[in-house]
């Protein structure tokens, strides 16, 4: 399940889902697999075109985001890399050509809804990354305003969340107040898109970058792999909500008795299909075209 070869191009790391190539000395190809993981472990059954739906979204969201802030992205086509004719074929839909960033060494994560890791922590502390919330939210709760809980990057296993301060520290104030605001401008812009298709954005991780000294949105943006959907008509706190992600690949593999450590057990079809079937339900709900227009147009 590991990177493919690009004949042109070196290999210079890869994520759980993505594979990183560099084109020169300031550009590289960011290509994103089909590979899925649950609990830090990649199972080595993967969702077909998964990879060409995150891009498809990313892609929809940097041109609505533009405005707010500028970004890593040359082009979501090949053009004028040399590649033969299978490798462009494979790589197709799949693939940014983007800035080479410094990056900051933090995800920066806007939360509108008491969901997830948030949930846990305020059951326990009655605050979330050191912001203390009211009391008395339940599982899934609106928050009273979207609050900033950044994380540090962990190439494996989890991240961790993180104080404001602590990042502060880290990264500096200028930077971290700079990253805070644009986090929650964001995040806000997509929660109001996706309230017009009848989708509650709960909450995402945006990442960030410097190029020449100025900031830059950069990897994913308000994907399924890094943000969480909710529809609206379904919403009811108090309880977990259904999400447009890799939700029935992680409810399938902790039905397993798997203990989460590697390897992650294959997936049987039927958690394949309607796990794609949900990748491309939120790309055609969100965008209002078709998932086929997308590859089409590349």
């Amino acid at each position: 399940m590991g990177a493919q070869t690009i004949r042109s191009l070196r290999h210079l790391r890869s994520g759980k889902v993505r594979d990183i190539y560099a084109v020169d000395d300031q550009h590289l190809l960011i290509v994103a697999s089909d590979r899925v993981s649950t609990f830090d472990a990649v199972h080595p059954t993967p969702i077909p075109d998964k990879g060409k739906v995150l891009t498809a979204i990313s892609s929809f969201w940097f041109d609505h985001t533009a405005d707010l802030a500028d970004n890593h992205v040359v082009s979501f086509t090949l053009d004028g890399l040399d590649l033969d004719p299978d490798e462009a074929e494979r790589l197709r839909g799949r693939s940014m050509l983007v800035r080479q960033a410094e990056v900051v060494p933090f995800e920066c994560v806007a939360r509108g809804y008491l969901a997830g890791s948030g949930w846990s922590e305020y059951r326990d502390t009655g605050s979330v990354c050191g912001i203390t919330l009211p009391e008395g939210l339940v599982e899934s709760s609106e928050l009273p305003m979207t609050i900033f809980t950044p994380a540090t990057k962990a190439e494996s296993g989890h991240d961790e969340n993180v104080s404001f301060e602590v990042m502060a520290e880290s990264v500096g104030l200028e930077l971290t107040t700079q990253l805070h605001d644009l986090t929650l401008a964001l995040y806000e812009r997509g929660r109001t898109i996706a309230g017009e298709s009848g989708l509650l954005l709960v909450d995402t991780k945006f990442e960030f970058g410097l190029i020449d000294g100025r900031v830059v949105l950069i990897d994913e943006v308000l994907t399924p792999d890094s943000s969480r959907y909710w529809d609206r008509a379904g919403y009811e706190p108090g309880r977990s909500q259904p999400s447009y992600d890799k939700q029935l690949v992680r409810d399938y593999a902790a039905s397993t008795g798997w203990d989460k450590s590697p390897p992650a057990p294959p997936l049987p079809q039927d958690i394949v299909d309607r796990t794609r079937a949900q990748y491309i339900a939120l790309y055609e709900r969100l965008t209002g075209r078709s998932f086929d227009g997308w590859l089409a147009q590349i």
